[in-house]
């Protein structure tokens, strides 16, 4: 399913095509930049028929589409049709925010070294779906957030940006990973307006901008 497809905008502008599945909270930190932007969020794709991710591109003018993986006889004609639909949109760069399928080899390939992703630790630390859970149970004084290219394990492909978030004393899972998600909002728009406006390199695990 798609809506219309993006209005015309500069063409100077990289299209960023946001892939998500939730309350879109990160998708808004993109659209809300108020800096120049080197890009222009030119669709939001979702795996589900509706969530507030798809509300809020549709409330900013913002194309949407959905492919579930309901629709497709398997996993990998999900991730064919996925690609199809994302290419369709002309994506320089393919943003994971809060998407909560794994994308799979054929979807990669289509867009290699242009998929990136947030999570809530310093990787390699904590991957996995309860980062600050499993930061506070070790009891680390300084966590973080990381964007990162996605490449095929789990949260494992090459890290382009790092910030650090201190632990506190007093701090629950709730807290903690409230203000992982300030600092990965923040660092997600700033590596996205990098990697949009220079070139950068991909050198087995290193990523150079510029």
């Amino acid at each position: 399913m798609t809506s219309a497809p993006p209005s015309a905008e500069p063409l100077s502008a990289k299209n960023v095509v946001v892939l998500a599945s939730g309350s879109g909270t990160l998708l808004q930190a993109l659209l809300d930049d108020p800096s120049p932007k080197p890009y222009r969020v030119a669709a939001v794709g979702s795996d589900r028929s509706s969530c507030p991710a798809l509300d809020r591109a549709s409330a900013a003018g913002v194309p949407t589409f959905t492919c579930r993986i309901a629709d497709h006889d398997d996993r990998d004609a999900w991730n064919r049709g996925l690609a199809v639909l994302t290419a369709s949109f002309n994506a320089d760069l393919v943003v994971l925010a809060g998407f909560m399928k794994l994308v799979g080899p054929t979807f990669l390939a289509a867009f290699p070294d242009r998929v990136l992703n947030a999570h809530p630790s310093l990787l390699p630390a904590f991957p996995g779906m309860h980062a600050p859970a499993d930061a506070l149970e070790h009891g680390v004084k300084l966590t973080g957030c990381t964007v990162f290219l996605v490449d095929g394990g789990i949260d494992a492909g090459p890290i382009v940006a790092q910030r650090a978030v201190p632990v506190r004393d007093d701090d629950n899972v709730a807290s903690l990973h409230e203000r992982i998600k300030v600092a990965e909002r923040t660092l997600l728009v700033e590596v996205v307006a990098a990697l949009t406006k220079s070139s950068y390199t991909v050198t087995g695990r290193r990523v150079s901008i510029g």
